[in-house]
């Protein structure tokens, strides 16, 4: 963990270019412009709603410094609405979806005076453009944790002789395939076999980041193949509900679901962005540059666990949580554990992203060589549901 928090430091600092430095900007003339893929509907929009809310209360900035944009298309209407934002005197421009990326570069090419930053984005370190970044976090070591909860209430399903089938079964409803997805529902996968070694688990795709039918009809589909526990990397409600309605344990994502789910919601994790807004607002008020490719982590606060539902998590959740974090922290625990895991009943021993090894020490080092995950191995123990 040492090498990592120092390789994370360094992309917070400067990882490739960056750019130009500029006049520091006073406190009430700072602007931040958010760029969002859907609205307060979405789960993971509304993360984003909170983080720049809280990044503002925090820095002392009023309403009118926060200008959002809700509901922006993965396509043109991204990249008009962040000139429009430069234009409207933005000190930078954010999008929070995967799909903005490449309009929110275009859009830098266009007006050099003005940084975006493409959350969840994975070129920016390589495009050479000064005033485009990326920025992501860890959120991995909080599924880990998550699923750690997950695999201790298999343990007590098992023991109470509550499975469904022979081997406790998690259910996943991914949005898609990317290796976003994958070191997500992988990283939770490992958590959930730390403590429950037999767990297997299975997968199902939407092919859409929010439709709560989709999701909805997954999560139904994953309780019907035996599932015993489901969780989900999807916006909407759909997963979370369907969940209720059968007496299903669910795991979140972005927030809680308590009150709308209080006999199966057991913790969710997320990613605290407020951190972000908070670091760039203040490079821009001391005429710093931004990080070509910001990172934060477990050990910085950007990732985070909801309250855990004690009314169903098994005994001893919390503290096992506690020692895992810890263990994380140090360095003495690795989500990607090499020893933890196989591809096709093989170690895997190697692994290159941008030309460079990411299997060593024992693991593989995720969100080292960029800030976005780029696990996409497939391992042993988690099944792909075909319709």
């Amino acid at each position: 963990m040492k090498k990592i928090v120092a390789l994370v430091v360094a992309l917070a600092l400067c990882l490739t270019a960056v750019a130009s430095l500029a006049d520091p900007i006073a406190k009430e003339d700072i602007k931040i412009g958010v760029i969002l893929l859907h609205d307060e509907d979405s789960g993971y929009d509304l993360n984003f709603i909170n983080a720049v809310n809280e990044a503002a209360a925090e820095l002392g900035l009023s309403e009118d410094q926060i200008i959002i944009e809700r509901n922006v298309d993965e396509s043109n209407d991204c990249y008009e609405k962040a000139i429009g934002l430069a234009d409207e005197g933005c000190a930078f421009v954010f999008s929070d979806s995967y799909g903005h990326s490449s309009y929110m570069r275009e859009a830098a090419l266009a007006r050099p005076d003005c940084d975006f930053i493409s959350g969840t984005g994975d070129t920016a370190a390589l495009d050479g453009v000064a005033n485009f970044h990326n920025a992501f976090a860890a959120i991995y070591q909080g599924r880990f944790l998550a699923g750690i909860a997950a695999g201790m209430k298999l343990n007590e399903m098992k023991a109470n002789g509550q499975l469904k089938g022979e081997v406790p079964t998690i259910g996943y409803v991914s949005a898609f395939s990317y290796a976003e997805m994958i070191s997500g529902y992988t990283g939770f996968y490992l958590g959930a076999k730390y403590v429950c070694p037999d767990v297997v688990m299975k997968v199902t795709q939407t092919g859409e980041w929010l439709h709560y039918d989709k999701e909805y009809n997954g999560a139904k589909a994953l309780i019907a193949a035996g599932c015993d526990l489901i969780s989900e990397h999807a916006d909407s409600m759909g997963c979370p509900t369907a969940c209720e309605e059968a007496g299903v344990v669910n795991v979140a994502y972005n927030g809680s679901t308590l009150d709308e789910c209080p006999n199966t919601f057991l913790i969710a994790s997320r990613i605290d962005w407020s951190a972000f807004f908070v670091y760039a607002v203040n490079q821009k008020m001391k005429g710093e540059a931004l990080a070509t490719d910001w990172a934060g982590d477990l050990e910085s606060g950007c990732v985070k666990l909801t309250e855990l539902n004690e009314a169903i998590a098994a005994e001893g959740t919390a503290a096992a949580i506690e020692e895992a974090k810890a263990k994380l922290i140090a360095g003495e625990l690795h989500v990607f554990d090499t020893s933890a895991f196989t591809v096709n009943g093989e170690a895997v021993t190697t692994c290159t992203v941008n030309d460079q090894e990411v299997v060593s020490d024992g693991y593989f080092h995720e969100s080292e060589v960029r800030s976005a995950p780029y696990f996409s191995l497939m391992i042993d123990g988690i099944e792909m549901l075909v319709d």
